[in-house]
C-alpha cells in the first residue's frame, strides 16, 4: 500500500526528532528548521528564514531540485518531493 502525504510527513517528523501529528498538517517553521539541520542546510536559528527559502534549501540538499532558488516554493512539498526527502534521510 502506498504511503500518503500525511504518512510521509510524519515519517520525516519522526526522523528529525519532531512529533507525529494525528491530523493532516503541513510542516511548521520549526519542523522545517529541524529538517534543514537533518539534511545539512545551515540556517540561522536565531531568526528563521522564510519557509520558501528553507524548502528550497532542503530540496537542493536532497537532490529533489537542482538549485536552492525559491521560485515556485510558496507551497507545501509535493508527494514526490517528500519521497525524495524520506530517501535522503534514510541514507
Amino acid at each position: 500500500m502506498a504511503k500518503t502525504v500525511d504518512d510521509l510527513r510524519n515519517e520525516i517528523r519522526v526522523a528529525t526528532g519532531r512529533f507525529e501529528r494525528e491530523i493532516s498538517a503541513t510542516f511548521t517553521k520549526e519542523d522545517l528548521a529541524a529538517l534543514c539541520d537533518a539534511v545539512g542546510y545551515e540556517i540561522d536559528t536565531g531568526s528563521l528564514p522564510p519557509t520558501a527559502e528553507m524548502r528550497a534549501g532542503i530540496l537542493a540538499r536532497t537532490d529533489a531540485r537542482d538549485d536552492d532558488t525559491v521560485d515556485g516554493l510558496d507551497r507545501a512539498f509535493r508527494k514526490d518531493e517528500l519521497e525524495a526527502i524520506v530517501a535522503a534521510l534514510g541514507e
